[in-house]
């Protein structure tokens, strides 16, 4: 019996111990990065460690319910979508993100990390596409970019400067040339929502040269700032 009973408490204690914290699960299209517009289910881990000044997901700082990753991941498959982005918040914030990846790509999807940059992505599972969002100053956070992230981006992989004034280009324009980002992997650049006019950043991006790739959040042009959209 008590052997029966050290079995049981182990198995419970695993069961915990593989839980997140998710503040959302919804079904959309993909607003960003180089697979916009494809339907994609989103897991949205509730906790971040920044405070971005223009953030957009505040509402998953706190709260959320706690799933085990295997309910995740079936509730993910319900939806029927090749595609799942685990976002946050700052998922990486979770230990046990890096499980559910590696679960979420075992079950054949193709994956995508959305992280802010500030947390080390070494050990995201090699068949994850990993969007690594770095803070320029008008952010508030610039002293959280972790660069050393750098040396681990590959091909597939993309970088992200969301911009919100002059400042916040000239920064970003020297930090991409300063770690030759974009001869390792995609550098996308975007406005601050109400804050930067798109036409002038795309303008910034033509008479530079530069070679980014300028993008809009797609899913706010089609239903603004709607959480679970």
């Amino acid at each position: 019996m008590a052997v029966a009973n050290q079995s049981a408490r182990v198995q419970g204690e695993s069961e915990t111990a593989r839980r997140l914290r998710i503040s959302e699960i919804f079904h959309s299209l993909q607003g960003e990065s180089d697979s916009v517009g494809w339907p994609t289910v989103f897991v949205r881990l509730t906790g971040c460690p920044l405070r971005c000044s223009w953030c957009d997901t505040a509402y998953a700082f706190h709260g959320g319910q706690w799933l085990g990753i295997d309910e995740i991941v079936e509730k993910v498959a319900a939806h029927a979508a090749r595609h799942v982005c685990v976002t946050g918040g700052e998922p990486l914030a979770q230990k046990r993100c890096l499980d559910l990846l590696e679960s979420l790509c075992e079950r054949g999807h193709e994956v995508s990390l959305e992280t802010s940059g500030a947390l080390d992505i070494s050990r995201v599972d090699a068949r994850v596409r990993r969007v690594v969002d770095f803070k320029p100053p008008g952010s508030g956070e610039v002293a959280r970019n972790l660069w050393s992230n750098v040396q681990h981006l590959r091909a597939r992989d993309q970088v992200k400067f969301v911009i919100g004034d002059r400042a916040d280009y000239d920064w970003s324009v020297e930090r991409m040339r300063e770690h030759e980002l974009a001869g390792r992997c995609v550098v996308l650049f975007s406005p601050v929502q109400g804050q930067l006019e798109p036409a002038a950043l795309a303008e910034w991006i033509l008479a530079d040269r530069l070679p980014v790739r300028f993008q809009l959040q797609l899913h706010k042009i089609l239903w603004g700032n709607q959480p679970g959209r």
